[in-house]
């Protein structure tokens, strides 16, 4: 075993003002009885008021104050160590708010590049556009800027720290060198009235002066600098006193903010705001000006997100030493997760670092990671983290994908494939669709990144003399199209050594770059392959090199948020043969028996440790929605079928729009999988999800960017869909639709909830460490957030638990058979759950540590089982679930003779003779070698859907 901590399981919880640390803490009894091990928490710094979320951090030193005080946090820090809990926080390295509420980024609108904070963000004070020589382009407006300053949207303010200038919930910083501008207009009014000798017009006079002298913002030298610093709190100091203990003065100064904001003297007069704001060291613009320039690195395609470098040593040094490190010192931390590392300009730096931070030095990461440390990375098909990083694992996309296309029919998924292009008569291929629409999101979202990235491969291009003649219209298409065609999130190249893993991506890129623009310059697709792939021509000085290699890190840090939203948030709601497999990091396609035992495999023997996840709060659908829409590739003759009835006694319903109908066959062929995946089990359930369903399809509509999209949203379209939405789920009148629909729903529902229970119990007896999302022990029916961030009744779920644990304690026989008849009360989950996170935690190294080996099933059902071992010493655990169960529940649950027949499992020689069920109590036997060792699937499924066996033998080693 490591020496540091490795949870058994984790539960994920979503902290915000509703949810706070003292709701956790009454919460820790719970998860420990339900066998959870460690809570994992959404961030917990400082963040902008109101953050559902957390991810909008402002301040890495303090703890958020909406999610209580700091005796609240410590409190449940203690109430989880009082049960051998541990506590596993999610940081984020990438970025952080874009408000007044970040003290850092105040002082860079203040003060522009002579900020001490200046660096720590990522902005290019020297950008292609010489407009923003100096300024960082702020695109935070609601419409155009002329209309906002004329609209007195943007209104001039004093407030104890100086002047600043308010728009809506935004707070901007004025320049103190610009004091000036606004303390001697009317000079001569106060003189007047005060006279020139008086005290108030003398400091008056003195602060104008003060102002003036300040050193520029855009001078950087250090003693430039700390002399701007040290002055510009003297003058805000006293401007403060001024105002506050002269009343001729605040007069004075209020008429004249009301003058600078267009006020009565000369109304409609914005000349003297606009000259005060183009002397600032940014630009206030509208925010669709970001979609064709920009100057600071966004969180995607978020303008009030901006990314910080934590690359630099010291920006590094101020992140490490806030609060995360004293926490992880004082043990109130167990692990930590880090949020969109591929964002980060050098993820193996920063990774090194921090392990050295939080454990100490280490002359060998590889055998000794330090600490446990998790990284949100999203794996394309075959990819694994890269080798030397210094981490446990990932947050376990790769693991949701791998095991939810095991209840995908293969062969019914490419009959799905072809009913979903004969309903839609779109033929494209996934492939193909997710590469047009990272090409779109480039054009309509990056523009301005692209434009930046263009200029300085223009420059590049001019230091080589095979490239240096081509156009800058060239070498941008050939940028966009490697981008493209790139087949992951990014390439982690940090030197002039590029390794095989990245070689290979890029090669793979580069070719198919070649395939798809036949007439792209060569030249062109040359010069790209030579930049990427650091084949620096001979004559290139040193610093040329290290030009490219920066190009390229800059490059690394874009392609994974043209992936994310082209794949993520665009592609995934375009192609629709079965949306279940549409999830983040998809490769839209099922997943053999075979393939999973591998990916099981190598989990075991290079990331153990790493987490198993279904559903996080970034997943597309919940693993009770995805469960229920597998099984169309089951019943997919009866699919095609139902389509086709659905759309006819649905045509009358669709509005024309623009010469089209909404909603289009792509949509409706999305809305009628979500009807099947997320409709209630419960009745009074219904008219809340008709609500949840119609703010759903208009994201997914905008993020399909098809006929609205969310920087011009269509609203005619979107009414007619969310018309649509509403009149096919009306109960007022007769719905042929509606019951129809229910009724293939409830058959589909109960098959869904048996391909739950087996994913969570492959979840939680897999090589990994499960994670579940909040309240997603029990059925859960969410979809794409915000609806997965709804509130969860935690009080239902302690009252189930605790029935659950007394009518287990007095009467076990009769709790099988309950749970089965009242499958739909989700107790069933809860108890699966209850059941083997217990057992796992009590048997913590057998699950960490034990080998696994997978068990093909021989007979008629053996590709409906998923059966493996997992071994360490003299202890054993089996673990069976059934898959692809729509024809063998036909009728009734999948147990017995009468479903299993003769299939059966083998197992090794050396296992042992008994066997216990750990969710019935039954004890299975099976004779010693030599006689054949196995198991029959009839005996293993005799009385519950899915099964734990655990054994010991005699043996030692």
């Amino acid at each position: 075993m490591t020496n540091f901590r490795v949870p058994s399981a984790t539960y994920r919880i979503q902290f915000n003002r509703d949810f706070t640390f003292n709701a956790a803490r009454d919460l820790a009894p719970y998860l420990n009885d339900l066998g959870i091990s460690d809570l994992y928490a959404s961030p917990i710094f400082q963040a902008r008021r109101g953050s559902l979320h957390g991810y909008s951090v402002t301040n890495f030193m303090e703890i958020n104050r909406e999610l209580g005080a700091r005796s609240s946090f410590d409190s449940l820090v203690r109430k989880l160590k009082s049960r051998n809990m541990g506590l596993i926080i999610d940081i984020v390295a990438n970025h952080m708010a874009l408000s007044h509420e970040n003290p850092w980024w105040m002082d860079v609108l203040e003060n522009g590049p002579s900020s001490p904070y200046a660096f720590f963000f990522d902005i290019d004070w020297h950008p292609p556009s010489r407009v923003l020589e100096g300024k960082v382009l702020l695109p935070i407006l609601g419409r155009h800027y002329s209309h906002a300053l004329e609209g007195r949207e943007l209104k001039l303010t004093l407030e104890e720290c100086g002047f600043f200038i308010r728009y809506y919930d935004h707070k901007f910083s004025i320049d103190p060198k610009s004091y000036k501008d606004i303390l001697t207009h009317r000079l001569a009014d106060l003189e007047e009235r005060l006279g020139e000798s008086e005290p108030a017009v003398i400091g008056m006079k003195g602060l104008i002066s003060m102002s003036g002298h300040l050193p520029a913002y855009w001078l950087v030298s250090p003693k430039k600098v700390k002399e701007r610093q040290k002055d510009k709190e003297i003058i805000k100091r006293s401007l403060w006193m001024l105002y506050q203990g002269t009343p001729a003065v605040k007069e004075f100064i209020d008429e004249n903010l009301e003058i600078f904001n267009g006020g009565k003297s000369d109304p409609g007069n914005f000349e003297l705001l606009d000259r005060l704001l183009v002397d600032q060291p940014y630009r206030l613009a509208f925010w669709q000006v970001a979609l064709e320039m920009i100057n600071y690195r966004r969180f995607f395609s978020i303008n009030d997100l901006i990314g910080i470098r934590i690359e630099d040593p010291q920006v590094f040094e101020a992140f490490k030493h806030g609060l995360l490190l004293d926490l992880v010192r004082e043990g109130r931390v167990s692990g930590i997760r880090i949020d969109h590392i591929d964002g980060l300009y050098d993820p193996e730096k920063y990774l090194y670092r921090l392990q050295d931070g939080l454990a100490g030095p280490s002359t060998n990461r590889a055998s000794d990671p330090g600490y446990y440390v998790l990284v949100e990375k999203i794996l394309g098909e075959g990819e694994t983290l890269p080798p030397d990083w210094p981490v446990s694992g990932s947050t376990g996309y790769d693991f949701a994908n791998i095991v939810n296309g095991l209840f995908v029919d293969e062969q019914g998924y490419r009959k799905l494939q072809k009913v979903f292009a004969s309903f839609t008569s779109l033929e494209l291929p996934a492939a193909d669709i997710v590469y047009e629409k990272k090409k779109l999101i480039m054009e309509t979202l990056f523009g301005g990144e692209i434009e930046n990235l263009g200029f300085y491969l223009c420059l590049l291009a001019s230091h080589d003399r095979q490239a240096r003649d081509l156009s800058r219209r060239e070498l941008m298409k050939a940028l966009v199209e490697v981008t493209a065609c790139l087949p992951v999130y990014r390439t982690y190249i940090r030197s002039c050594a590029v390794s095989q893993r990245d070689k290979a991506y890029l090669e793979r890129a580069l070719d198919e770059v070649g395939r798809r623009n036949p007439s792209l310059s060569p030249m062109a697709l040359g010069f790209m392959r030579r930049l990427l792939l650091m084949d620096f021509q001979p004559y290139l000085s040193d610093e040329q090199k290290d030009e490219q290699l920066h190009f390229v890190m800059r490059w690394q840090q874009f392609s994974g948020p043209v992936m994310a939203k082209g794949l993520e948030d665009t592609a995934l709601y375009v192609y629709n043969p079965l949306v279940s497999l549409n999830e983040v990091g998809t490769s839209f396609k099922p997943t053999s028996l075979q393939a999973f035992h591998q990916f099981n495999k190598q989990r075991q023997s290079f990331s153990p440790f790493t987490m198993n996840a279904t559903s996080t709060h970034d997943t597309k659908r919940s693993e009770d929605v995805r469960a229920r829409i597998n099984t169309l590739s089951e019943i997919v003759e009866e699919w095609e079928d139902l389509l086709e009835r659905w759309k006819s006694l649905n045509e009358n319903k669709k509005i024309s729009v623009n010469g089209g109908l909404a909603p289009d066959p792509d949509e409706e062929i999305l809305l009628y999988q979500t009807l099947i995946g997320a409709w209630p089990l419960h009745s009074e359930e219904v008219p809340s999800f008709k609500k949840r369903l119609k703010d759903y399809v208009i994201k997914a509509a905008r993020e399909a960017m098809t006929h609205t999209r969310w920087t011009a949203p269509n609203t005619e379209y979107e009414n007619a869909l969310e018309a649509f939405t509403g009149s096919i789920l009306d109960e007022t009148g007769e719905n042929e639709f509606l019951e129809h629909f229910l009724r293939t729903q409830s058959r589909l529902a109960y098959y869904g909830a048996l391909n739950s229970l087996s994913q969570l119990l492959i979840k939680i007896a897999s090589p990994g460490v499960p994670d579940f999302y909040q309240g997603s022990e029990l059925w859960d029916f969410s979809l794409v957030d915000p609806d997965n961030r709804r509130p969860v009744d935690f009080t239902r779920r302690v009252q189930l638990l605790k029935g659950l644990k007394k009518i287990e304690s007095t009467s076990r026989d009769t709790i099988i058979p309950e749970l089965l008849v009242n499958w739909e009360d989700g107790r069933i989950k809860l108890y699966v759950t209850y059941k083997a996170l217990n057992f796992r935690r009590e048997h913590r190294a057998l699950f960490l540590e034990g080998q696994y080996i997978p068990l093909p099933g021989t007979g008629a059902r053996n590709n409906n089982v998923v059966a493996f071992l997992r071994t360490k010493e003299n202890q054993w655990v089996l673990a069976a679930a059934p898959r692809l169960t729509a024809k063998m529940a036909a009728t009734g649950p999948p147990l017995g003779e009468r479903v299993w027949g003769q299939t059966r499992i083998e197992i090794p020689p050396e296992s042992p003779v008994p066997w216990t069920n750990i969710f019935t109590g039954q004890t299975l036997e099976v004779p010693p070698a030599p006689e054949p060792r196995n198991l029959l699937l009839s005996r293993v499924f005799s009385r519950f859907p899915v099964a734990l066996l655990y054994g010991r033998n005699q043996k030692t080693g």
